[in-house]
C-alpha cells in the first residue's frame, strides 16, 4: 500500500541540519507513527512522503518555508531585566512562555543577557534551517473512521 491521504504511516528517521549534526532519531526508540494528510508532521516532509510504501528508504532535503518557517526578527527583542519579575537567576538559554501581540501561546529564549537587558527569540528552534531526513518507512495502513475524525492515529 502506497502513502495517501489518511493512510496511517510508521517510520524511523533521522534529522540533521545542513552541517550533518543530528538534531533528531527515531533510532533507538519506537517508529514515529502520524496520520499522512492532516498537518501531523511538517509540510514538506508531509509532501515527500506521499506515494511511498512500507521498506522504502530515502532522503529528503526540507527547506525552511515547508518547515518551521524563515526565522522572524519581529519575534527578537530586547527587554529589561525587570520583565523577567520572580525570576532571580537569568541564563542564556532559559525558557518561558508567553504571549504573542495577538494574544498566543509562545515559548521564548533567553539568546543574550547583556547587563540588565535580556534579548529573546520567539522563532522556534528550527526557523530557518534546512531540514535533512533520512526515512525508512515502517509499515502503512488505512486509517480507521475514529483516526480520521480524530486528527490522529489511536
Amino acid at each position: 500500500m502506497k502513502i495517501a491521504n489518511h493512510s496511517v504511516v510508521e517510520m524511523h528517521y533521522t534529522l540533521k541540519d545542513a552541517d550533518g549534526t543530528v538534531i533528531d532519531s527515531s533510532a533507538d526508540s519506537e517508529p514515529l507513527k502520524y496520520l499522512q494528510g492532516v498537518g501531523n508532521i511538517i509540510p514538506g516532509l508531509e509532501k515527500e512522503m506521499l506515494e511511498k510504501a512500507a521498506g522504502d528508504k530515502f532522503t529528503a532535503v526540507i527547506q525552511p518555508e515547508e518547515a518551521y518557517g524563515a526565522q522572524n526578527p519581529e519575534l527578537i527583542q530586547t527587554l529589561p531585566r525587570s520583565a523577567f519579575g520572580g525570576v532571580e537567576e537569568l541564563e542564556v538559554g532559559m525558557a518561558f512562555r508567553a504571549q504573542s501581540t495577538e494574544g498566543q501561546p509562545i515559548e521564548v529564549e533567553i539568546i543574550d543577557i547583556d547587563g540588565d537587558n535580556v534579548t529573546i527569540n520567539g522563532n522556534h528552534p528550527l526557523a530557518g534551517v534546512e531540514l535533512h531526513f533520512d526515512i525508512e518507512v515502517v509499515s502503512v495502513r488505512e486509517a480507521t473512521p475514529e483516526e480520521i475524525d480524530h486528527g490522529h492515529v489511536h
